[in-house]
């Protein structure tokens, strides 16, 4: 197995390479901050679901990938802040993803969060990704 020094990337990663190819279950090694990642997924209408399995050694992150008939939701992602390079913003620097058609996502001190829920309250932090 190998060691990853991003998982976060990775997680993204596997998520858009599962929509290229139209598979409708991927899995991840699970960890806090990939959950939160795949709630708000959830939340904005980017996948279906996701569960923790907790059957194996090592739990692992299910996602269920959303589809719109035979085209993946996800067009793109491109992630932003990586552990060589952190990328902070304050609340007036949070990027609008194609107008308002994506979504930023960032890691707050309120916790992990859209760039919509972070303008309203007010609040900056590190950029994580952003998807469209």
């Amino acid at each position: 197995m190998a060691v990853l020094t991003d998982p976060i990337s990775d997680f993204l990663t596997r998520w858009k390479n599962a929509s290229r190819a139209k598979k409708e279950v991927f899995t991840a090694p699970y960890s806090k901050i990939k959950a939160e990642i795949a709630r708000i997924l959830q939340e904005e209408g980017y996948i279906w679901g996701f569960e923790v399995d907790t059957s194996a050694t090592h739990p692992q992150l299910k996602v269920k990938a959303k589809y719109q008939g035979s085209t993946p939701i996800l067009n793109d992602l491109r992630r932003m802040s990586s552990p060589g390079m952190r990328q902070y913003v304050g609340a007036s620097e949070i990027p609008k993803v194609l107008n308002g058609m994506g979504i930023a996502i960032l890691s707050t001190p309120k916790g992990i969060m859209t760039g919509n829920q972070a303008r309203k309250q007010n609040v900056g932090g590190e950029l994580l990704a952003l998807i469209w």
